[in-house]
């Protein structure tokens, strides 16, 4: 699957470069992969200081899919660098040998909420956009407990 999410970015990176933003420390609209535990991501500016982003994260044990509504900050005297935080929520759907492993968790669905904290970045002069965050989830539906190992970095490619 991380080969399938590779190849998917490499063509939609190659497919719209003509619309990428070539200067500049902010963004519209940014597309790349997020590392750990590996997902592809979309994160789009509705106002300068409110984002939507929606995250799809593939691995063996299945698919899940996170939507976030992130509100975000300047840090005084480091252009291009902002703060985020905001909620969210997830649906995913495990595969059998998630099942195997876990016989105790009888539902292959998952739906939970989120929430989000990290730092974004955009290289000022390149379309380039790096994050790093933190975003911990409690799973409502399904096998009900508290998640705090996802989040990860981000590299993005920014759009006007």
């Amino acid at each position: 699957m991380n080969k399938l999410v590779a190849i998917l970015t490499v063509l939609i990176i190659c497919t719209v470069s003509a619309n990428a933003q070539p200067e500049g420390s902010s963004y519209k609209t940014a597309i790349g992969v997020k590392f750990y535990p590996g997902a592809i991501t979309l994160k789009h500016f509705t106002r300068t200081n409110r984002a939507l982003e929606g995250l799809a994260y593939f691995w063996e044990d299945g698919f899940r899919f996170t939507g976030l509504y992130e509100i975000h900050g300047d840090i005084n005297g480091a252009p291009g660098l902002k703060w985020y935080v905001g909620p969210g929520a997830h649906i995913g759907f495990w595969s059998d040998k998630w099942k195997d492993r876990w016989p105790d968790r009888d539902n292959k669905v998952a739906l939970g909420i989120d929430g989000v904290l990290g730092l974004d970045y955009k290289i000022k002069g390149a379309p380039l956009n790096l994050s790093i965050d933190w975003q911990p989830s409690f799973n409502l539906i399904g096998y009900s407990y508290f998640e705090s190992g996802w989040g990860g970095f981000a590299i993005r490619y920014t759009f006007k």
